[in-house]
């Protein structure tokens, strides 16, 4: 019997070198969870299958770790290292055979028991062939569909079709020690540890292939049967005056265009199609933090993905990211505007339903859009949604919109028995693809909708973008947060589910915040945006190759050593491989005389450069204001730079999603300026060393804040010289005066000019309190803008000064 199965290992390995592609996660396993190959090592799995065993084989070669082929010496017991949960199902037989994985527990606990210096590793391994989630009411059985315990011919089945689509994901090992304090009784112990697991990989499941998909039938006959929706179609009929049958209909034709049509089949062709496009289009994508999206599948979680929206690419790029992390893709909330033909069919069987821009006077439309949502949750599917409500045409995070937000937390209410996380996401790219659309669109272009020739048209126009960037926020648990910001939440459970809580659209608009505040907080670095930075504050767009890179590397100095959140990351390169990469992006021109090289932005890229400084502008507002008062005064106390960052911050903070000023990040500033030579500091007093080049490096870096606090000084002149003006006034008279200040000192810059960026600040004065608004919408200052105003004057050159004072 023993060489017969030692055989029979032996037939599926050689399957497996031939049929299977088995994809790992995580990548290193072993250091991630800390695994010793040393220790005495057993791996549970979910199915007793030669063929799991063989792809578990084949990993654990690669990582180095003891085979679970062969079998662990324990004290002086031999056992199996493989343990498997359940047993294959017969060939001729419906019920699995009883599987011996009780009887292995209490071998391994029971060597244990007697030597109690000895360190056992157990390691859950969930093995996956394809990511099918079946279906809620399966037809007939053939040899092709899943099953949870298929015999050796089914499973031969779908090793034959899915085992190019393999998934080994290993996870960390049972803390055996705490099982067995915990458990005093050892015949309890394999009981509890097997209950651990089932658990365990259930989960691991449901993350990888979502819910089982019911039909779209049961799906539309469940929705139309909601009482929400019952009660908008019999409205409906009412005040158009049709027929129930023809109310009915009519939420039918609004089901078709809004619900998606998620098949496994199509996300398996879009990985194949995206895996092409992202090798001709980057030279790779960074994904970081991505283990807490990990963590929050392995207890259960239902993930709401709410990433930046910088271009259509977020959309494939997020969505594909997510299943190479082994999870299923999210259902996403797209719109409308997407919905042509071809590429609409397609992102709905990849998991996409379309909502439209508003739903104002369209009650049913509502009412089952909003019946569509819970019910996505209810089942257990992620979902992601972009709050800022289209994407970003100069960089920066838009204002949220919380229509969707506000629809999730009101299902929320309906009791969903599951705990419900949003995951900010950011995404940052060396070149967007539409930025030039964008800076049409801002000079006053109308924008165009989509079409099948723009998607030809952008597929015509592929070539090197450089590196994808994606990194998963701090995650922000709903329930947590309501139970600490709204403790009586849990009583609006269960109520008419029409009805709206009072509290509900405060917070809404408070987790909106926090939600763009951890996206930016997750900020990347990387070489286009940190060379913008550079450049951008320089005449001509240019600077030597050599005072350039001192200038990027004092840039990565300081957000190693000083950084505004740790979850912003930097690149792994130094300063010159940074700058080699970017030249090959044909965004640079290199001039060459007798003293060496000069870097300079290409013409026609000096005005886009403005949108990839947009991205990570906010990383760098403090430690530029800190610069700017160095260099203007030559010596500044930590006392000194909180008293302009008391009044400046908050309007910062406002307009970038920035957190609260976190303690000694000032003096971690000062504390990175003097690492570099540029300052003596002493924690209190800090002096610029007398060097030029000291005063050079921090005056590129105070320049990083100028256009910011220009239009600042803008408003803030507009609003000193006269009470009373009137907000349409102050917006118009802002926008004219800030063009002429952009041809007066050659400032490129968009949102320089942009009237909602104006209209912002306003409300962000009257919130501080630097103005009040009275009902007529006239504005008067208050005594505090005065002390803004002598900050702001403290900060910006005379000349800077002069010409807005010439104009008023």
């Amino acid at each position: 019997m023993r060489l017969l199965s030692q055989g029979l290992n032996r037939v599926a390995q050689w399957t497996n070198c031939l049929l299977v592609r088995s994809k790992l996660l995580p990548a290193d396993p072993v250091s991630q969870f800390d695994l010793d190959p040393s220790l005495p090592t057993f791996y549970v799995a979910r199915l007793n299958s030669r063929a799991d065993l063989a792809a578990l084989n084949a990993m654990c070669k690669k990582l180095g770790l003891p085979s679970p082929m062969q079998d662990q010496l324990l004290g002086s017991k031999t056992l199996p290292r493989f343990i498997g949960i359940k047993n294959p199902t017969p060939l001729l037989s419906k019920t699995p055979a009883p599987s011996t994985a009780i009887e292995q527990g209490k071998a391994i606990f029971s060597a244990l028991r007697a030597h109690p210096d000895i360190k056992a590793q157990v390691i859950p391994v969930t093995v996956l062939w394809g990511r099918n989630p079946g279906k809620e009411k399966p037809g007939l059985g053939t040899l092709f569909s899943h099953s949870l315990t298929p015999s050796w011919l089914r499973k031969a089945m779908v090793v034959l079709f899915s085992g190019r689509d393999n998934l080994v994901r290993f996870s960390a090992p049972i803390a055996l020690d705490q099982l067995m304090t915990d458990k005093a009784d050892v015949d309890e112990l394999p009981h509890k540890l097997l209950r651990v697991a089932r658990v365990h990989f259930h989960r691991q499941k449901l993350a990888a292939t979502g819910p089982k998909l019911p039909s779209r039938e049961a799906l539309f006959n469940s929705l139309l049967a909601a009482p929400t929706v019952k009660r908008a179609i019999a409205d409906e009929a009412k005040s158009k005056g049709l027929s129930h049958d023809e109310a009915r209909l009519k939420a039918l034709e609004l089901l078709e265009e809004v619900a998606a049509n998620y098949s496994e089949a199509m996300v398996r062709v879009g990985d194949r199609v995206l895996t092409w496009l992202w090798n001709k289009l980057y030279n790779g994508i960074e994904v970081k933090n991505a283990e807490r999206v990990h963590e929050l599948a392995d207890k259960g979680h239902e993930i709401i993905y709410v990433p930046c929206h910088r271009s259509h690419m977020d959309y494939l790029l997020l969505t594909y990211v997510i299943y190479h992390q082994g999870l299923v893709p999210p259902h996403i909330a797209a719109g409308v505007n997407l919905n042509f033909f071809p590429a609409g069919g397609i992102f709905r069987r990849c998991g996409a339903f379309f909502i439209r821009r508003s739903f104002a006077g369209n009650k049913l439309y509502s009412a089952i859009f909003k019946e569509y949502l819970t019910q996505l949750f209810i089942k257990g599917y992620s979902v992601k949604f972009y709050t800022e409500g289209g994407r970003s045409r100069t960089g920066r995070l838009l204002p949220p919109k919380t229509g969707m937000l506000a629809m999730t937390m009101q299902s929320m209410l309906r009791g969903i028995d599951r705990p419900i996380s949003i995951v900010p996401v950011y995404i940052g790219y060396e070149h967007v693809m539409e930025i030039n659309t964008y800076l049409k669109e801002l000079a006053g272009s109308s924008k165009k909708n989509e079409s099948v020739a723009g998607v030809f048209k952008a597929i015509k126009n592929l070539k090197n973008y450089g590196r994808g960037y994606l990194n998963f926020g701090e995650p922000i648990h709903l329930n947590q947060y309501l139970n600490e910001h709204q403790s009586d939440w849990r009583d609006a459970i269960g109520q008419d589910e029409g009805a709206k809580p009072q509290w509900l659209n405060g917070q809404v608009a408070q987790v909106a915040d926090q939600i763009m505040t951890n996206i930016n907080a997750s900020a990347a670095l990387n070489s286009i945006n940190l060379l913008a930075m550079v450049l951008l504050c320089n005449e001509q767009f240019a600077l030597s190759k050599q005072k350039l890179l001192t200038q990027l590397r004092f840039y990565l100095s300081l957000q190693n050593q000083a950084p505004y959140d740790t979850n912003v990351t930097a690149p792994d390169e130094d300063a010159e491989a940074l700058l080699k990469h970017a030249l090959m992006l044909d965004k640079f021109d290199v001039l060459e005389d007798e003293l060496g090289e000069i870097i300079t932005i290409k013409e026609k890229e000096r005005t886009l450069f403005n949108y990839y400084r947009n991205n990570i502008l906010h990383l760098f507002a403090v430690p530029s204001v800190i610069a700017q008062m160095l260099f203007n005064r030559y010596s500044v106390t930590v006392t000194e730079c909180r008293e302009r960052l008391s009044s400046l911050y908050p309007l910062f903070a406002k307009e970038w999603f920035m957190h609260d000023l976190r303690d000694g990040y000032i003096e971690a500033v000062l504390n990175s300026f003097a690492q570099e030579g540029l300052i003596d500091f002493d924690g209190h007093l800090a002096t610029v060393v007398k060097d030029n080049k000291a005063l050079a490096q921090l005056e590129m870096l105070g320049k990083v804040i100028h256009l910011t606090l220009e239009r600042y000084a803008i408003t803030v002149s507009l609003l000193l010289r006269e009470q009373g003006i009137a907000r349409a006034t102050l917006e118009s008279e802002s926008e004219v005066l800030a063009k002429r200040l952009g041809t007066l000192h050659g400032i490129k810059s968009p949102e320089f000019f942009d009237k909602k960026v104006q209209s912002n600040l306003i409300s962000v004065l009257q919130e501080q309190g630097f103005i009040c608004i009275s009902d007529k919408q006239s504005i008067n200052a208050t005594p505090t803008l005065a002390t803004l105003s002598d900050h702001l004057n403290d900060l910006l050159p005379a000349r800077i000064w002069q010409s807005i004072r010439d104009t008023l």
